[in-house]
């Protein structure tokens, strides 16, 4: 505890603490510095973080040593006496953790325990640890809810590597490729999940792939399963300064059972399907400017040459497949080979959630900023990520290992192809 900080401060602290804990939230595990009163309102959790009282989330992070970050946090937050020192310290922490966990699944540092070094989900919770103690912080001076709202977005894009895209200097023969991937979903089914798309851009941040048109440095960044987020522009945010500058760009997520899929054509439409704070979405995707737009955007990725090569033990496929309402149709209807002219979309190749969100946006991003003939992009599905079978209750075993690294080494392989086709 700061020596600044009374007797006072610490039964305060206790006692805001205890009102939480009856509410059914076991987190954040600190601290409030403020006088409280029968009128405060009780700090109140998200649905992700409320999952981090969980056990298997608990023993992911004791398994990898990240169990120390988030309190880590709350000291500092504890120990900041404005609002601009705690903004700092929230920057300062969210980027340090992207480059720890990026450090970790590349073998640098020590592994913090016995967790294997490609696993992405103490990333995934050590964030919520993070936000969680942003949320509920409650300092001896005034915090609005605005600055408490651009605290956790400063913690969410630090945290994801969105600010950390330092793409290589122009040098003759190298090529820059931008990744992106996702954070675990679908929690509620089975909160073990990892999802090989961010253990992939951890493995490849920073990183030099060797191609046949040779070196390509790749640049990597996370984003959250949430349709909020998706709707208040991250995708757009994070990725418009960087476009034009790079050579190849693609979005990754998990996708189907034992296969990837390259994913030819992305719908403008949400199906609904809850996303990590069980909250699901049915419309069309909200963009800037929606007069102008288009119900259907489409890979600019080699597939041809990507669906040819042998880049791993998964085979790959190039997905042409979209469900429409045809012109003057009522009901969805399954094109396997693409839309058609004047078609309303219901999914794109890659379905109606996030995936083929994250595609559609930068995809529509590529073509707004008058790249769409001079720049491949698009999104490549990988197969889902699966224990070994009769593994029910063990938060890893070899053949989940074996899986995430082979999957990572695939899509380093697809990079390596798509680079040096082109388009």
């Amino acid at each position: 505890m700061h020596p600044a900080y009374s007797a006072h401060s610490l039964r305060v602290r206790v006692g805001v603490l205890a009102l939480a804990l009856s509410a059914g939230l076991a987190f954040p595990t600190a601290t409030a510095t403020a006088t409280a009163t029968a009128t405060e309102a009780v700090p109140t959790l998200t649905v992700e973080e409320q999952r981090l009282a969980q056990a298997v989330p608990q023993e992911i992070l004791a398994r990898s040593g990240f169990d120390a970050v988030a309190p880590r946090l709350a000291r500092l937050l504890e120990a900041s006496h404005s609002y601009a020192r705690a903004r700092q310290v929230v920057t300062r922490e969210g980027a340090a953790l992207w480059r720890r966990a990026v450090d970790r699944v590349q073998g640098r540092g020590p592994a913090g325990g016995d967790l294997s070094r490609d696993d992405d989900r103490p990333l995934y919770w050590a964030r919520l640890g993070m936000t969680s103690e942003v949320r509920t912080w409650q300092p001896g001076f005034a915090v609005t809810d605005g600055q408490r709202a651009a605290l956790l977005d400063a913690l969410e894009r630090t945290s994801r590597g969105q600010s950390d895209l330092h793409l290589a200097h122009r040098t003759k023969g190298l090529k820059r490729v931008l990744v992106t991937g996702f954070d675990p979903f679908t929690l509620d089914r089975d909160i073990r999940i990892s999802n090989p798309s961010g253990a992939t851009a951890l493995a490849l941040d920073g990183t030099v792939i060797r191609t046949a048109d040779g070196p390509a440095r790749v640049e990597t960044a996370v984003f959250p399963v949430r349709w909020q987020d998706f709707a208040e522009q991250t995708v757009e945010r994070a990725l418009r300064p960087y476009l034009p500058h790079v050579d190849l760009f693609t979005t990754v997520s998990q996708g189907r059972v034992g296969r990837f899929d390259v994913e030819r054509t992305n719908g403008a439409w949400r199906g609904g399907f809850p996303d990590n704070e069980n909250i699901g979405r049915t419309e069309t995707v909200p963009v800037t400017d929606p007069a102008a737009q288009p119900q259907w955007t489409t890979t600019t990725l080699p597939y041809t040459a990507i669906v040819a090569a042998d880049t791993g033990r998964f085979p790959v496929y190039d997905n042409t497949s979209v469900t429409e309402i045809p012109v003057g149709g009522t009901e969805p209807v399954v094109r396997p080979d693409g839309p058609t002219a004047g078609s309303t979309a219901r999914a794109g190749g890659g379905g109606n959630y996030l995936s083929n969100e994250i595609a559609y946006r930068a995809t529509l991003l590529r073509d707004r900023l008058g790249l769409r003939d001079s720049l491949p992009g698009g999104h490549v599905h990988t197969p889902v990520l699966q224990f070994a079978a009769g593994n029910t209750q063990d938060v890893t075993d070899p053949e989940f290992v074996r899986n995430r690294l082979d999957i990572v080494a695939q899509v380093r392989a697809i990079l390596a192809v798509a680079v040096a086709a082109g388009r």
